[in-house]
């Protein structure tokens, strides 16, 4: 497996990052850790996960996602080595969790530390931008992880351009780490919120970009066609948004180059990600071993500039 650099982070990564928000949601412990090992099995080696995972599951409190991953590590402790372990702060409820202030970072890094069982985060993102606290605590916050060997890099997710450019010019001048990645919404109905000035940006800069919905709640895979088929999926509330004549369109062109390859409209969907400029890599969840292997395979798949058109074309 070709890996790809991520951003000026030196790390490195696959062209697929497996998604923990379903453990401690859809996927229980014992699935969690058969999933795991297949993904990293099959040369996969960047697990993405945060510290309000899954918190909204009824009775959960939140890291729960975490403690399943940290389980499987402890496990299986050569397998630390292999992956790229990233996980976010910032978005959780309590005065210690919530936010990016320096007090909200100390106590988040040491209770996802605690949870995923490890001495170090690979790369530690701000979940989403906290305008009540100057960006050069947060990143100061930041430098003393990384002076303490507690976290190897950070990043932001949901950044706007202006939000990002600030914390770049924040970095630079005040000689604190910045941004090595961003993980923003981007996929093939949602492509608004990165494409333009926040992608523009992160080229520009060398900032990595590892992109979640990427399967737009699983309605990308082609098994979402009518609202009679979101009976009973525990993603239906997110899904019918994109039951439209647009969104028909896109799944009709991804039928057609998956036709065309013997592939499943998914592994289109991502393979149109993986492509994509600016991307580094998109993120993917899964609940059963043949998903799993499903992701394996979008990363091998390549698609022609024609086929990347008909798509882009599809989903303008």
């Amino acid at each position: 497996m070709n890996l790809r650099p991520l951003g000026r982070s030196g790390l490195r990564i696959a062209p697929l990052v497996l998604g923990g928000n379903v453990f401690g949601w859809t996927v229980d412990e014992p699935t969690a850790f058969r999933l795991l090992d297949r993904f990293v099995d099959g040369g996969l080696n960047a697990i993405d996960t945060a510290d309000v995972y899954s918190r909204w599951v009824p009775g959960n409190q939140g890291g729960e996602s975490e403690t399943i991953i940290g389980n499987w590590l402890k496990r299986s402790p050569a397998r630390r080595e292999r992956i790229v372990l990233i996980t976010k702060v910032g978005a959780a409820p309590g005065a210690d969790g919530k936010g990016l202030s320096a007090k909200s970072i100390a106590a988040g890094v040491e209770a996802s530390l605690r949870r995923l069982r490890t001495d170090r985060i690979d790369l530690y993102l701000s979940h989403r931008p906290d305008a009540g606290t100057p960006i050069e605590e947060t990143l100061g916050a930041y430098d003393a992880l990384i002076r303490a060997g507690k976290v190897r890099a950070v990043g932001a997710s949901n950044s706007t351009h202006a939000g990002l450019r600030e914390a770049l010019d924040a970095a630079g001048s005040k000689k604190l780490p910045r941004y090595e990645v961003e993980q923003p919404e981007y996929n093939l109905y949602e492509r608004g919120s990165f494409e333009g000035p926040l992608r523009d940006l992160c080229i520009a800069q060398g900032v990595g970009v590892i992109v979640y919905y990427s399967l737009a709640s699983g309605f990308l895979s082609g098994k979402y066609r009518s609202k009679a088929d979101l009976k009973g999926s525990a993603r239906a509330g997110g899904v019918e948004k994109y039951l439209n004549e647009r969104g028909l369109r896109i799944l009709a062109a991804l039928d057609a180059v998956a036709r065309a390859h013997g592939a499943k409209p998914a592994e289109v969907a991502l393979a149109w990600l993986i492509a994509r400029e600016g991307v580094t890599a998109p993120i993917a969840s899964a609940t059963n071993a043949d998903q799993v292997d499903s992701l394996v395979r979008s990363t091998q798949l390549e698609l022609s500039a024609q086929e990347i058109a008909a798509l882009t074309a599809a989903s303008d």
